[in-house]
This record gives C-alpha cells, sequence and structure tokens, in this order.
C-alpha cells in the first residue's frame, strides 16, 4: 500500500483545495447579491472587512481540512475522485443551507445532509471532521454577509448560532448512526433520530427568548426544525444514487442492488452459466464469512465474490461447471485452450467496467487467479512436448491480489472448485486441501503485494473449512422403498 505521497498526487490534492476555495467564495459572493437585490458590490465596498474576513475563513478552514486529511486520514489524498467528492459535497451543503436559510428560515435547513452524505461515502472519521468544517464555513458566511445582521443583538443571530450548535449535533449524531442503515428505506426513519438534537435545542433557544423578555418572531421555529430534518434525509436520498453512479461509489445500498438475482450480470450469469452463477454463490457465502472472520467488510467481499468469474459468459461452454459430459478442450491444443481459460479474467475486467460497475470488482476479477498457472493445460502440454516449456506461457497474467479481499476470493474459489473432486469431504480432508491449496500460493509468491498475514491465512482455513463441511455435508441415504396409495 503506498504510504508517501509523489509531487504530482500532492499538487492533485492540493488543486481541487484550491479550485473548492474559489467556488465557496463564489457560492459566498452570489448569496450575498441575492440578500442585497444584487447589489453586493455596493456592500463589498461599504463592507470590505467582512468580506476579507470571509476570505480568509474560508481559505483557512480549507487548509485546515487538507492538513488533517495529510496527518490523519492520509490514504485519501491518493485518491484525486474521493477529494472532488468531498468537495463538492461541501459546496452543495453551503449553497442548500445558504439558499433554504434566506428564503425560508435558518431553522429548516438541512443540517445533517453533508455528513451523512459524508459518512457513506467517505467513512466516519472524515465525516466528523467535515461536519465540523461545514457548520464554520455556514456559520461565518452567515454573520458576515447577511446584511440583515446590521444591529448587536439581532434574533437572527441568536438563530445562527443555535444552527451552528445544530450541525454540530445532529451531524454527529448521524454519522455515529448511519452504518446501521442497509437499505434506503430505513434512512427515512433517520428523520424521526434528526428530530431530537433539533427540537430540543431549538425549545431551548426559545425558552431563553421568553425569559429574557424577548422573541424570536417566528412562532413555526420547532415545525422549521423538523423540515430541516426532513430537506436533510430527501437530499440524501436524491443525491446518493448520483454519487453512487457518477463516482462508482460501493455504498451498502449499492452492494445489494448490484448483488441481487434481478441485477443485470447476476440474471446473465444465471441463465446462460448456472454453473459459474451456483459456483459464484458458493463462493460468495465462504468469502463473506472470511471476511466478516478477519475484520473486512463482508459485503462488499460477498459482492465481489459474484463478479469474480463473470469472465465466463464470454465461452461458458468452456469451463467445467457448465459442461455436461463431453469436455470441449478435448478438441483444443493445450495453447489455446489455455488463452480461452485464462481470458476470462480480462474479460471479466473489461465487462464490469463497461457496465459502469466499480472499478473494485474490476480489480478482483483480474486479481483472483495472480499468476496462477494454469495446471491441467501445463500437464498436458508437457506430456506432448519432448522439451520443457515456459510455465509462464500456461499461467494467468495477473496481477496478484492487492487486497485481502482478492486473497480470500482467491482461496474460496480453489477450495469450492478442489472440495468437489473429493470423494469423502470429512472436516479433516477438507482442511487439508484449503491448507494445501494456500500453501502452493505462498510458495508461488501469490500474496506479496497484499497485506494478509499468517494469522488472516489460519483463520481464512478454519472458516473455508467450517463452511465447506456445512455446505456438503452427508445425508442419510433413503431407504429403496416403493410406496403406494394402497
Amino acid at each position: 500500500m503506498q504510504t508517501k505521497l509523489s509531487k504530482k498526487t500532492l499538487w492533485a490534492g492540493i488543486s481541487v483545495f484550491a479550485v473548492n476555495v474559489i467556488v465557496l467564495l463564489g457560492l459566498a459572493f452570489l448569496m450575498m447579491e441575492l440578500i442585497c437585490n444584487f447589489k453586493g458590490i455596493d456592500f463589498v465596498k461599504s463592507h470590505p472587512y467582512n468580506m476579507i474576513f470571509v476570505a480568509s475563513a474560508v481559505l483557512f478552514l480549507i487548509a485546515l481540512t487538507y492538513g488533517y486529511l495529510f496527518f490523519e486520514c492520509n490514504e485519501l489524498l491518493f485518491n484525486v475522485v474521493k477529494l472532488i467528492e468531498l468537495s463538492l459535497l461541501l459546496d452543495i451543503s453551503v449553497i442548500a443551507s445558504l439558499l433554504i436559510g434566506h428564503y425560508l428560515s435558518p431553522e429548516a435547513r438541512p443540517f445533517a445532509f453533508f455528513a451523512v452524505m459524508c459518512a457513506t461515502l467517505l467513512g466516519r472519521r472524515i465525516a466528523i471532521f467535515s461536519n465540523i468544517i461545514n457548520a464554520l464555513l455556514i456559520f461565518v458566511i452567515d454573520l458576515n454577509l447577511n446584511v440583515d445582521l446590521t444591529v448587536a443583538g439581532n434574533m437572527q443571530i441568536w438563530q445562527y448560532c443555535a444552527g451552528l450548535l445544530i450541525s454540530f449535533c445532529a451531524g454527529t449524531l448521524v454519522i455515529f448512526v448511519s452504518h446501521r442503515v442497509k437499505t434506503r428505506l430505513q434512512s427515512v426513519l433517520l428523520v424521526i433520530l434528526l428530530l431530537v438534537p433539533i427540537e430540543l435545542i431549538i425549545s431551548v433557544m426559545e425558552i431563553l427568548f421568553a425569559l429574557f423578555g424577548k422573541t424570536s418572531g417566528d412562532a413555526f421555529l420547532l415545525a422549521y426544525g423538523a423540515l430541516g430534518s426532513l430537506f436533510s434525509i430527501v437530499l440524501y436520498m436524491i443525491l446518493l444514487p448520483v454519487f453512487e453512479l457518477v463516482f462508482a461509489e460501493l455504498t451498502v445500498f449499492r452492494l445489494r442492488e448490484i448483488t441481487s438475482p434481478s441485477a443485470k450480470l447476476i440474471k446473465k450469469l444465471k441463465n446462460e452459466a448456472p454453473g459459474t452463477y451456483n459456483h459464484s454463490v458458493v463462493v460468495a457465502q465462504l468469502t463473506e464469512a472470511c471476511a466478516i472472520a478477519i475484520g473486512e467488510d463482508g459485503e462488499l467481499a460477498r459482492a465481489a465474490a459474484y463478479y469474480h468469474d463473470m469472465g465466463k459468459l464470454k465461452s461458458p461452454e468452456m469451463f467445467t461447471e457448465n459442461q455436461s459430459e463431453y469436455n470441449l478442450h478435448n478438441e483444443l491444443t493445450p495453447e489455446l485452450s489455455v488463452e480461452i481459460i485464462r481470458s476470462h479474467a480480462t474479460y471479466g475486467a473489461k465487462l464490469i467496467k463497461k457496465h459502469h460497475l466499480p472499478d473494485f470488482l474490476a480489480d478482483i476479477a483480474v486479481q483472483h487467479h495472480g499468476t496462477m498457472p494454469i495446471k491441467y493445460f501445463y500437464a498436458k502440454a508437457l506430456k506432448m512436448t519432448d522439451g520443457e516449456i515456459d510455465m509462464a506461457n500456461y499461467s494467468y497474467t495477473g496481477p496478484a491480489p492487492q487486497t485481502k479481499i482478492a486473497a480470500i476470493i482467491m482461496i474460496a474459489d480453489a477450495s469450492e472448485a478442489a472440495s468437489r473432486s473429493l470423494s469423502s469431504r470429512t472436516t479433516a480432508k477438507i482442511q487439508a486441501l484449503v491448507g494445501s491449496i494456500i500453501e502452493e500460493r505462498l510458495n508461488l509468491d501469490q500474496f506479496a503485494d497484499c497485506p494478509i498475514t499468517m494469522r488472516d491465512l489460519t483463520v481464512i482455513t478454519n472458516t473455508i473449512t467450517q463452511a465447506l463441511t456445512g455446505v456438503y455435508h452427508s445425508r442419510i441415504a433413503y431407504p429403496k422403498l416403493k410406496i403406494s396409495k394402497n
């Protein structure tokens, strides 16, 4: 795994954030134009320090975000697409909050939208910090570019302060519960959860106003708070599928959709290569169990396993699991057979990308066999040749697994296929089989480029053994007895 930023990557990240500073300042100025009835230039001339303060605050907060990613979430800086996602989410959140706050009410803003989107797409650690940055940006723009806030002690100032608190509290709450949301329908329930901090803070603000003999001037603040939580989830439901499609994001919702029996490629595999489909289903079960056992994402591993052999759709009849009694390779030379077999890895990756599925699935498709030799045809070629032959010509082109999930699928794929040939599938025999498969791949350096450990491999061996023993358990023979109605 890459740990040092190259100059190219460093400047790419800085460029994304620099552009975002310009975009945010542009949004702030446009908002000021709306508030000032398109006389924003006059406001800037009469309040130059406000604009300077906003520009400085935006620059400082974005620079702070980059610094946080550099020191705490370094891996994100290697992915420019992720940085663009983060910047775009920040821009959407700022403009949505400013517009709704101006035309409706500060309490009706989608306070939790940015937080829940970040948590879903970028992870909890980044979401927590970025949510604070988002809340501060909106607060700074509100206080410095709003011409209504010209009188000290204006009630609207307290509303914006309450908004800052709501953004932080509601956003943090939704970040910590979002991982429990597994379906899009469950996302709707977040509206109810968000009502707790939003309504509580608004109620406290209203009580304080009453105690000091003042009024907020709006009798519908609690209703606006409920509307704000609704706006947050509605925007989330609308924009999340867009981000999933445009940036090929693998959210839990997307993973479940692409592994559904009705998904286009899954349905095609089931109809045209039923043997491969059944094999993939079992491999997916094994992979998910192994991933969870070593602390990896089980849903992601399951999805990758469903698509790892998708390249066999090109010539399904050329693969054993889809053949009946006759093997078509009997008519071919070992060289041609090898080319057909190993091409399923690269063709699978192309097919996945063609259907606009995430690159991670395509990477697994080409990595799950690594650079392993195709032993059956290598042995066949040796029998037909007197001299030595290059084993590389009878091997997959790789690369070797780059992630733990790719390594798991490599082991699970080979274990499931090999276990079918066992005459007796006892626990001891399956464990010995899985152990030999892992040992062979270790000897051929198939795990040299991924961070899998020997402890992980031990856990994987035990998990696959237990699962395969359950899948291919022995049954009691039915008695040979004919029974009729009489």
